[in-house]
């Protein structure tokens, strides 16, 4: 059977310690081997020893209440697709706004971890090496966030239609499951209002999250080129590349965000 490789990334080598002692003591996760790195500065060094050590699974600590080091989670899920991200939050309370941020962010799971750490997070590592998405589950149970990724999705589609910049709309199914779940419906509701299971809610709101990730990243690319800060280069092989226009980042990179040249 291979190795599911986990790594622990987090600022804080005492949360780090805490968390491996608890994965290392849980005999159902075996064989695992376990990692764990600080980010570095601009989260570099997590990257590189990502990029070195292929996890399948990647535990970051965004700490509380700053959680700047969501940015370094969205940039491991966009630059390393096959590493599932399953974000650590040490936020003691329920929050609507992380968790919408957490939903744009690619995470394949949202865990607020409180001393000391319980069975959720082996739960959580467990559904995740199997191919599951936990934060799915996460935002189909969270009217406030339904209604809030709608309203996403409606803004999207509104500065679409100013700038003549494309966006990956939702079908009229999706958009009906998250009017249902942003209304505050039960899921026993919204089957019986749709005529599907439960099962294809999860997976309605899965394909919802997947777009507005995409949708997410489409729209950091175009801001960073109206600010002048990317430009685009059309290879001879017809592959396109994106140029940092930073003096202290001038290296053309390979545009692997799912745009093709035609």
């Amino acid at each position: 059977m291979p190795r599911t490789k986990i790594m622990l990334v987090g600022r804080q080598p005492s949360f780090r310690a805490i968390v491996r002692q608890v994965l290392s003591q849980d005999t159902e996760l075996e064989p695992t081997e376990i990692l764990e790195c600080d980010p570095g500065e601009n989260g570099n060094n997590a990257i590189a020893e990502i990029e070195a050590n292929s996890p399948n699974i990647v535990l970051l600590d965004i700490g509380h209440p700053v959680f700047n080091e969501l940015k370094l989670g969205k940039k491991i899920a966009r630059t390393f697709p096959k590493t599932g991200v399953v974000i650590l939050s040490t936020n003691p309370e329920e929050d609507d706004n992380e968790l919408f941020e957490v939903a744009k962010s690619g995470a394949v799971a949202y865990l607020r971890i409180n001393q000391p750490v319980g069975a959720e997070l082996i739960k959580a590592i467990k559904r995740v090496s199997n191919g599951a998405c936990p934060i799915n589950d996460k935002v189909s149970n969270n009217p406030k966030v339904a209604w809030r990724v709608l309203r996403q999705f409606q803004d999207m589609a509104s500065i679409a239609r100013h700038t003549e910049e494309t966006t990956i709309p939702l079908t009229p199914r999706e958009v009906q499951v998250l009017k249902l779940i942003s209304e505050s419906n039960p899921h026993k509701r919204i089957v019986n209002i749709l005529g599907i299971d439960e099962q294809t809610i999860k997976n309605h709101v899965g394909s919802i999250l997947n777009k507005l990730n995409a949708n997410d990243r489409v729209y950091d690319m175009s801001r960073r080129m109206r600010n002048g800060l990317l430009s685009i280069r059309l290879a001879r092989d017809g592959n396109l590349f994106i140029l940092n226009a930073l003096p202290s980042s001038c290296q053309p990179q390979p545009l692997l965000d799912g745009l093709h040249h035609t």
